[in-house]
């Protein structure tokens, strides 16, 4: 099998979707891989390292896109990078098509096999290809808006912690699942009081056995949100349903409600966004604005400011399906793993995942009927 690692262009994305490692293993099973010149610079590796283990430098994107059969990526393709999809190829990535219409429309249209990390699920239902960004991006969202909150950035001039006879800051977090949870621990860190609120029980009680008394639970409901959000110093969503365009759950009238200078962080933002008052995406070169005296953060690649750790731990759950649809071919491969088969959203010219069907309005078919 040829499969080409492609560089990243979206904006200061660093990370690449295969470290030398990675290579190493797809070379040492007996495939070939092509790299784009300079895909792993942003994340530490160099044209050397990926040579030193078998890899084959291609000097343009084109050409990496035109070798390989599986074309793997950390982002998905934005607008410039259309032309490239090669008709038939496998493209394997972060997809998250429920919000982008356009590109759902273009693998349609180019036949493009898209393998979505994000919607592979494990025997226990969870997103092990996820897991790690979410991770990175559940602790990021406390560290960077710490950071905001700094009056110099912007913010109300609140330090998390508090000091001895003044209160800590107030972390609101929704969705008590692994970006939730990755925030809480950063937020306890820097002593914050922190309130988590979840809409399965079940959930909460958990979080109640990790983190004990230092931290509140509350059942998640318009009300409940209503009432923390006008406390929040930070906000943080981590709302997350499964290959789904993301609710709304934090409304114009909510938000209005909080102090000026706060800030809200929606790791949504990928999904379609959380926050009914965040309306774009944000660059990590411009990752705030302001509305109604609070400051929205809304970059769709936080991980990518992390690209050493985000990169390294991506390549570690990843490869594993990537070397089973390179050992056996990526039908036979998902043919014979019921979890793989989740990450495919669009085969042959049809959307096979319900949930980016649904967003869109286009008609979806149950890949089982393709292959």
């Amino acid at each position: 099998m040829k499969i080409s690692v492609a560089k990243e262009i979206k904006n200061n994305e660093n990370r690449v979707g295969l470290i030398p490692g990675g290579v190493s293993a797809l070379v040492t099973a007996g495939h070939e891989v092509y790299f784009e010149k300079g895909c792993g610079e942003g994340s530490g590796f160099s044209d050397e390292e990926y040579k030193a283990v078998g890899g084959k430098m291609v000097a343009t994107a084109a050409e990496a896109y035109a070798a390989g059969d599986i074309v793997v990526k950390v982002k998905e393709p934005i607008e410039q990078e259309y032309p490239l999809l090669k008709e038939g190829s496998t493209l394997y990535t972060y997809l998250h098509l429920a919000a982008d219409k356009p590109l759902t429309v273009k693998l349609m249209e180019k036949g493009v096999t898209g393998v979505a990390y994000e919607t592979v699920r494990d025997a226990q239902g969870r997103f092990p290809l996820l897991t790690p960004m979410s991770e990175v991006a559940g602790r990021l969202a406390t560290q960077i808006g710490a950071n905001f909150l700094l009056k110099y950035n912007g913010g109300g001039g609140v330090m998390l912690g508090g000091i001895p006879g003044v209160l800590p800051g107030h972390v609101v977090i929704i969705g008590g699942g692994v970006v939730g949870t990755n925030a809480a621990k950063m937020a306890l860190g820097l002593g914050a009081r922190v309130t988590i609120l979840d809409m399965n029980v079940a959930r909460l009680r958990e979080l109640d056995d990790i983190f004990g008394a230092r931290i509140q639970t509350l059942y998640y409901n318009p009300y409940n949100i209503a009432e923390q959000v006008k406390t929040a110093d930070l906000l943080i969503s981590g709302v997350y349903v499964a290959g789904a365009k993301a609710t709304k759950v934090v409304t114009t009238e909510m938000v209005k409600t909080m102090r000026k200078g706060s800030v809200i962080v929606d790791v949504a933002i990928d999904q379609g966004g959380s926050i009914e008052t965040i309306d774009r995406i944000t660059s990590h070169s411009n990752p705030v604005y302001e509305a109604y005296g609070v400051l929205h953060y809304s970059v769709a690649n936080m991980p990518g400011s992390v690209p050493q750790t985000s990169t390294k731990g991506l390549t570690n759950v990843t490869l594993p399906f990537l070397l089973d649809m390179a050992n056996k071919g990526v039908i036979a491969a998902v043919k014979s793993n019921t979890f793989l088969k989740e990450g495919v959203n669009t085969y042959k010219g049809h959307c096979v995942y319900e949930a980016v069907a649904k967003a869109h309005e286009l008609k979806y078919t149950d890949l089982a009927e393709l292959i």
